[in-house]
């Protein structure tokens, strides 16, 4: 047994929760329910088959090899097996566990440590660098750089779903939700906390319902902030008082998949205090990937000093679609021209709905748009392959998994698809681009499709 092998052996027996490893039933339902084993219809590709994995690991009856790490690398932690289970195991925590454990001690190549630790560590967290990230980004895309480097064949440097992804990738901004706001001259005020913390207050119109904190992410903020933007609007029509804490930071939901669980224990420290201090009724995310690691917080931070806090704070986090239902009405307009009808379809948030278990109120919203016919979608509970960075770590599986996704699509003959994560967004984005519909159809943020109905964009 190698050095490494053993090492990971014993990390592994140290982090994988025994109790939910022996929860598991080996009943199968969650096989229909995972896309990797619909894929590959291999046993070890599918939950049950992980978990036996990790299990035999723990028991000292295999060693953590290659095909082993493989096979925790290929979930796509869409966590679709979690509502299946009769017996409710855990199984997104197990397969963070596993891949803490493998981040722990895998020796991994220098350019792929650099340029991890360059994105988890020195730029996500870090909303000023975010910034800088997409003013350069728009530089890049408004100056004519991207026209010459396609011109050129630079972009053939790259792999074709590289390519394909820049190609859809939305203009991005470099001032972040709150900057903008004020460019715009909208209502709103600073305060400052007991604790020095600065935050920027957005009155209600009308009555004030409730006072909710504003989750704006990190990547959502600068590829997204028309949407950040949005959701502030239609918040705001909803009766809702808006408080965008200045000191919150990222999510951690890309660093607790990818192992780096400390990291992801770090920020959620950081936003348990910048929302804390900012005494909201609530915690608003508009990205299902982001909220649903704000909702689990508590089970990030077990144990610790700070566990009592993190459970008060995960049970504020909601998604702005269950506050848009439970509001004021929006008065919401129709979109199409005169008498034409738009047909959209709802494509869920994995994490939106197998996490945050929020999947009616997306569909309540779109409902109530006049002129608009809410096509439901054959398997929209099913994965579409984002996952994360899961679409470049993973490109043939998510490929893969996309093009069943858009053959569900294109039966429903939908003008839109609407979702409610950012990831989720740019991968139907590039499922239009790639399956050549991009006159015929768009992909939306469910926010922005809202808030042009309501006529705030």
């Amino acid at each position: 047994m190698s050095t490494e092998i053993k090492s990971l052996t014993e990390k592994l027996q140290l982090t994988l929760d025994p109790d939910q490893l022996t929860n598991c039933m080996r009943c199968g339902f969650c096989q229909t329910a995972c896309p990797t084993f619909q894929e590959t219809g291999l046993e070890a590709a599918s939950p049950r088959g992980r978990i036996a994995l990790m299990k035999a690991v723990y028991d000292g009856k295999m060693e953590p090899d290659a095909a082993f790490r493989s096979q925790m690398d290929l979930c796509l932690g869409c966590r679709a097996c979690e509502p299946a289970c009769p017996s409710d195991v855990k199984y997104g925590q197990l397969i963070e566990q596993a891949c803490e454990s493998i981040a722990a001690v895998t020796a991994e190549r220098w350019p792929v440590r650099t340029v991890k630790r360059l994105f988890m560590e020195r730029l996500f967290p870090h909303h000023g660098r975010m910034r800088l990230l997409g003013s350069s980004l728009k530089l890049y895309q408004t100056s004519g750089l991207q026209k010459l480097a396609r011109g050129l064949g630079v972009m053939k440097l790259f792999p074709a779903h590289m390519r394909e992804m820049e190609a859809v990738l939305p203009q991005a901004a470099g001032d972040g939700v709150i900057r903008r706001w004020e460019k715009l001259g909208l209502p709103a005020r600073w305060e400052q906390t007991e604790g020095g913390q600065s935050l920027l207050v957005i009155p209600a119109e009308g009555e004030r319902l409730g006072r909710v904190g504003m989750f704006r992410g990190c990547i959502m903020d600068v590829l997204f902030t028309e949407t950040n933007v949005n959701t502030i609007k239609l918040l705001r029509l909803a009766g809702y008082e808006v408080v965008v804490p200045a000191s919150q930071t990222c999510c951690g939901a890309l660093h607790a998949h990818a192992g780096e669980r400390e990291s992801a224990r770090r920020l959620a420290r950081t936003n348990i205090a910048a929302f804390g201090a900012a005494r909201v009724d609530a915690v608003v995310s508009n990205a299902g990937g982001c909220g649903a690691t704000l909702k689990e917080v508590d089970h990030l931070l077990h144990g610790d000093a700070e566990e009592a806090e993190a459970r008060r704070f995960a049970a504020q986090v909601r998604d702005v679609s269950e506050l848009l239902a439970e509001g004021r009405p929006l008065p919401l307009k129709p979109l199409g021209q005169g008498a034409e009808q738009v047909t959209v379809t709802y494509q869920d948030s994995c994490h939106l709905r197998n996490v945050m278990r929020v999947a009616s109120a997306p569909r309540q919203l779109i409902r109530t748009v006049p002129g608009t016919k809410l096509q439901e979608l054959p398997d929209a509970d099913r994965c579409c392959g984002s996952a994360g960075i899961y679409n470049l770590t993973q490109p043939e599986m998510s490929a893969s998994v996309l093009d069943h996704k858009m053959e569900q699509v294109e039966r429903t003959r939908a003008h839109v698809i609407l979702t409610a994560n950012p990831g989720c967004l740019l991968q139907m984005k590039w499922g239009v681009h790639r399956h050549g519909k991009d006159k015929t159809m768009q992909a939306m943020h469910l926010v922005d499709f809202l808030a042009e109905s309501a006529g705030e964009r």
